[in-house]
């Protein structure tokens, strides 16, 4: 594909929503959505790219390292696609699609010297391995930030329980004894604690989709880098 037809910008920044929206927003919940699906699929790729890397240099003595490489290659490939698809559906960002590879000499060792010679192949492995640790970060503390914000939002609908169901009079922050033996609890059960648990979860809510737009931008540098198809 030519670089006139590459459209490789985000959607219109104005159409990205403003800080108090941004949490009850589409386009939040598809960069979250984006960061949860990342995990699986990093886990799958990186587990393949190096297990096919590491037998492919085991075996480069022999005939036999050739293949593997080629069939590296072609993971590559396969999971360069399968990211361009997530980050043109959840990230608003159009990649190239890379050309065919394409073998000068006939015959099985044509077709793999072809792959081994294909950097589209190659780069798309390099993604793998490279976004792996940042794919277990974006997971975690989205998912934290999120979990953490609407459970402290949604306190007071659900603080009653602690009172009914348990032997405390609110949820207990804290509970020991010092050593002079006096026993110290902490609880939340007046209204003011309460409310103050529920606007610190606010605060948590309004910051979940400025760290998640973060931690996607990351993604949307490197597959600019290493998964437009030339």
């Amino acid at each position: 594909m030519s670089t006139a037809a590459y459209r490789a910008a985000t959607a219109d920044p104005s159409a990205r929503p403003g800080f108090w929206r941004a949490p009850f927003s589409r386009y939040t919940f598809r960069e979250f959505g984006f960061a949860l699906s990342g995990l699986p699929v990093a886990v799958l790729g990186f587990s393949l790219v190096i297990s096919l890397f590491s037998a492919g240099l085991g075996l480069f003595v022999t005939a036999l390292g050739l293949p593997v490489l080629a069939l590296l290659t072609i993971t590559g490939r396969g999971f360069g696609a399968a990211e361009r698809h997530r980050i043109r559906t959840l990230l608003d960002l159009d990649l190239p699609e890379p050309g065919e590879v394409t073998a000068r000499r006939e015959g099985v060792w044509g077709a793999i010297t072809a792959r081994l010679a294909d950097p589209v192949g190659w780069k798309g492995a390099l993604y793998q391995f490279v976004m792996f640790p940042w794919a277990v970060l974006s997971f975690v503390l989205s998912t934290v930030f999120f979990s953490v914000g609407w459970g402290l939002v949604l306190f007071p609908a659900y603080q009653w329980v602690f009172r009914r169901w348990t032997a405390w009079d609110g949820y207990r922050v804290a509970d020991w004894t010092d050593s002079h033996g006096v026993h110290h609890v902490y609880e939340l059960n007046s209204p003011f604690q309460i409310g103050a648990v529920s606007l610190l979860g606010f605060g948590f809510v309004l910051l979940t989709p400025l760290l998640i737009h973060g931690l996607t931008g990351a993604n949307r540098l490197a597959a600019r880098a290493l998964l437009a198809g030339r």
